[in-house]
């Protein structure tokens, strides 16, 4: 019982930073990288496609992205995608669509830092949800009776230290994220 709760709370802990990694994806730093225009939708014949089902995305050089349609007649609906993304990019279209990335200001840089601490406040906030929930849980069982005092004290305990163990890895990914933001 008390295994399976903390597997099931570990478990939720674990997307809650993968989608902490999926948000620092997206805050732009002066670098270019495909993960960029993950959240791009094409409209598609009709249907709003993600980008990467319609193109391929590569890194041209440090600053610069390189999208290719699979479809030639595909080029000018990816364009307008791109500059209607709201990611503050200007495509240059021929054959292919290359997507220069503006060097970022100072002031620029700091709204991206506090951009990936709000982030990680979220994911923080997440965490010590999931470790309400799994204390919850065990107060249940000890109120039924099916658990002693000691095991749920120990369980408390452990309970605690992975909530430690992943707030301290949001920590280390979000100075990560800072130190490549204030990289100029």
């Amino acid at each position: 019982m008390i295994n399976d709760i903390k597997k099931d709370g570990e478990d939720r802990m674990k997307k809650t930073i993968e989608a902490l990694e999926n948000a620092f994806s997206k805050v732009r730093t002066g670098r270019a990288h495909p993960g960029m225009l993950s959240g791009v939708m094409v409209n598609y014949y009709g249907a709003d496609t993600p980008l990467n089902q319609v193109a391929s995305v590569n890194v041209e050089d440090s600053r610069t992205l390189l999208v290719q349609p699979f479809e030639r007649s595909m080029v000018q609906a990816v364009d307008k995608a791109i500059r209607e993304a709201d990611l503050g990019l200007n495509p240059m279209t021929a054959d292919v669509i290359r997507v220069p990335m503006p060097a970022l200001t100072e002031e620029t840089r700091r709204d991206m830092q506090k951009l990936a601490r709000a982030e990680a406040e979220n994911s923080r906030v997440s965490i010590r949800n999931v470790r309400r929930d799994m204390l919850g849980d065990i107060k249940d069982l000890a109120k039924e009776k099916e658990i002693s005092e000691d095991e749920e004290r120990r369980a408390s305990d452990d309970i605690q230290k992975l909530t430690d163990k992943y707030i301290a890895s949001i920590d280390g990914k979000l100075d990560a994220k800072e130190k490549e933001l204030m990289e100029v």
